[in-house]
C-alpha cells in the first residue's frame, strides 16, 4: 500500500515519467559529511530585514549515498585547503567567513573511499561552498541541470569541474538510479539550475535535502529569499514545490545550511538507512 502511494504521490509532483520502487528503495547508507562553515556578517544577506547588521553562523554539509556498488555525492563544500587557515577565509565579498576543520577527503578516507570510487557526483548549484572540491572527481560522472551549465560551468576556464569532466545534463527531475531512490528535484531560483534532491531510505523514510533552496527554516516559514538569488518567483515557487513534495511522500526536510538542522543530524562515519 505504502508503496502504490507513494509511487503515485511523486507522479503527481514531478515531472518523472516512472518514479518507479520509490517506497522499496536500494539505497543503504547515507552519510552526513562535514564540509565546513561559513560565517555570514549580516544575516540580512539572506533574510531581508531580519537581524541586520547580526552575524549568522550556516553548516555546510555535503552527503554521500550508498546505492548498491556505487556511490552518489551531493555537493562538495567549502574547498579542503581552507583547512590549512585555522581563522578561515573570507570568500563572498568579505561578507562570509569560510571554515573546514575536517576535509572532504579525509572524511572519505575515513570510510575506507577514495575521490575515485564516487561514480556520480550531483551539485545543487554552482557556489563555492558547495562545488569548491569538485575537482578531486576527475573519474566521476556530473549530474548538472543544463540551465546551471549554460550559467557557469559552460566555459573550461571559470568552470569548477575537472578539466574532460564526464556530465550528464538534465532537463528537469531526474531518477538518479532508475528505481525511484534517488531523485534529483529541479529548484530553480537561487541559481538559474539549482536543484534538490529527495532520497528515500528503507528504515528513516524519504529526505529531501535543499541545497540552497532555502537558507534557514526561519526563511522557509516565512518564503523568505536572500538578495542575490537569481530570480525571486522562482525561488518562491521551488520552495512551494518542496513544500508540495515533502508534505505529500512524508520527506524530512533538511535545510542545508541552518545550523540547527545540521546539529540534530547524526554525521559520519555513522549513517542513515
Amino acid at each position: 500500500m505504502r508503496k502504490t502511494v507513494l509511487i503515485a504521490a511523486l507522479a503527481a509532483t514531478t515531472t518523472l515519467a516512472t518514479p518507479a520502487l520509490a517506497a522499496e528503495a536500494t539505497v543503504q547508507r547515507l552519510y552526513v559529511l562535514d564540509c565546513g562553515t561559513n560565517l555570514g556578517k549580516d544575516q540580512a544577506r539572506w533574510s531581508p530585514g531580519v537581524n541586520v547588521g547580526q552575524p549568522i553562523l550556516f553548516s555546510d554539509n555535503c552527503y554521500l549515498i550508498r546505492h548498491g556498488k556505487q556511490w552518489l555525492l551531493w555537493d562538495t563544500g567549502i574547498p579542503d585547503a581552507v583547512a590549512a587557515s585555522p581563522n578561515g577565509v573570507e570568500t563572498g565579498g568579505g561578507a562570509i567567513v569560510a571554515r573546514r576543520t575536517k576535509t572532504l577527503e579525509g572524511q572519505l578516507a575515513e570510510l575506507k573511499l577514495k575521490p575515485a570510487n564516487i561514480t556520480h557526483v550531483a551539485l545543487s548549484h554552482n557556489h563555492g561552498d558547495h562545488t569548491g572540491n569538485a575537482k578531486l572527481f576527475a573519474g566521476s560522472t556530473f549530474l548538472v541541470q543544463q540551465a546551471e551549465w549554460d550559467f557557469a560551468y559552460a566555459d573550461p576556464a571559470k568552470s569548477p569541474l575537472p578539466p574532460g569532466a564526464k556530465v550528464t545534463k538534465l532537463m528537469g527531475d531526474h531518477d538518479v538510479f532508475g528505481d525511484g531512490s534517488v531523485l534529483i528535484i529541479s529548484t530553480p531560483g537561487h541559481t538559474p539550475g539549482h536543484q534538490s534532491l529527495l532520497v528515500n531510505l528503507r528504515k528513516t523514510g524519504p529526505v529531501l535535502l535543499t541545497g540552497d533552496a532555502v537558507h534557514f527554516k526561519d526563511n522557509w516559514d516565512n518564503r523568505r529569499v536572500p538578495s542575490m538569488n537569481a530570480d525571486k518567483d522562482q525561488t518562491v515557487a521551488s520552495m512551494r514545490r518542496l513544500d508540495t513534495l515533502m508534505k505529500t511522500v512524508g520527506a524530512k526536510l533538511w535545510i542545508n545550511h541552518d545550523k540547527p538542522t545540521s546539529d540534530a543530524q547524526i554525521h559520519a562515519p555513522k549513517f542513515y538507512e
